[in-house]
């Protein structure tokens, strides 16, 4: 159990070093949360390899540090499901901050962060932060003579553009664009409401699994044999 519950955590560790690259020029609360996401991922690799060493070898002293490590990340995620909760309004403005930047910014000329926010935009069929019109700030679009709007909000129920790329600025046929009306804030607090049963779910079964691996290994702990080093003879 140790080590699929540490594979599954060190899935941390693979996207903290994705959100890194995409941090570098965004955020510095970003990079921060990067750092912690590498620091979790790498504790619960070293957690999963010291728990089974213990439990093959029957180890007392590494049984404890795996206990430790586990109480340790679950401290972590209690205290970051709280900060997150009663920081929720200053998270909003940093990450609506963080968008606004890459959406000035933006290209298409596949940096990370433009990739991943055309992906988050195709996928969830929105456009902008708020709306469309945070896109206007866009250096590329205000500088043009043509009317360019963001290829991955196109809506391909309003009118007859013809299929484009769905990366990248493409060109409007019409002074209005063919875009979502809908921004992605709002999407994404729909969809975090739609499931935030499963993910309540799945954060308390994270957080049992956890505890049980604490108790089985306080448990085996105890039942290892402590050799009784008074009766060694002396020499």
């Amino acid at each position: 159990m140790s080590l699929s519950l540490s594979l599954c955590l060190s899935l941390s560790l693979c996207l903290s070093l994705s959100l890194c690259l995409s941090a570098e020029e965004e955020s510095d609360t970003l990079k921060v949360a990067s750092y912690m996401l590498i620091g979790v991922g790498s504790l619960s690799m070293l957690m999963g390899f010291l728990g089974c060493l213990g439990a093959i070898y029957e180890i007392r002293c590494l049984l404890g540090m795996y206990f430790t490590c586990l109480l340790l990340i679950l401290i972590a995620q209690v205290t970051a499901a709280g900060l997150i909760y009663f920081q929720r309004d200053l998270l909003k403005q940093e990450m609506a901050s963080i968008v606004n930047k890459i959406m000035i910014n933006y290209t298409g000329e596949n940096k990370t962060s433009d990739a991943a926010w055309d992906y988050l935009q195709k996928t969830i069929k929105c456009c902008g932060w708020t709306g469309p019109g945070n896109w206007t700030e866009n250096t590329k679009i205000k500088n043009s003579t043509e009317t360019l709007y963001p290829c991955s909000c196109r809506n391909d129920s309003m009118g007859s553009e013809e299929a484009l790329s769905t990366s990248g600025l493409c060109k409007s046929l019409t002074p209005q664009w063919p875009v979502y009306h809908k921004g992605c804030i709002t999407s994404v607090e729909d969809w975090f409401l739609n499931n935030c049963g499963v993910i309540l779910g799945i954060c308390i079964g994270v957080a049992v699994i956890e505890l049980l691996g604490m108790v089985l290994s306080m448990c085996l702990c105890k039942s290892v044999h402590q050799e009784d080093y008074t009766k060694v003879p002396r020499y």
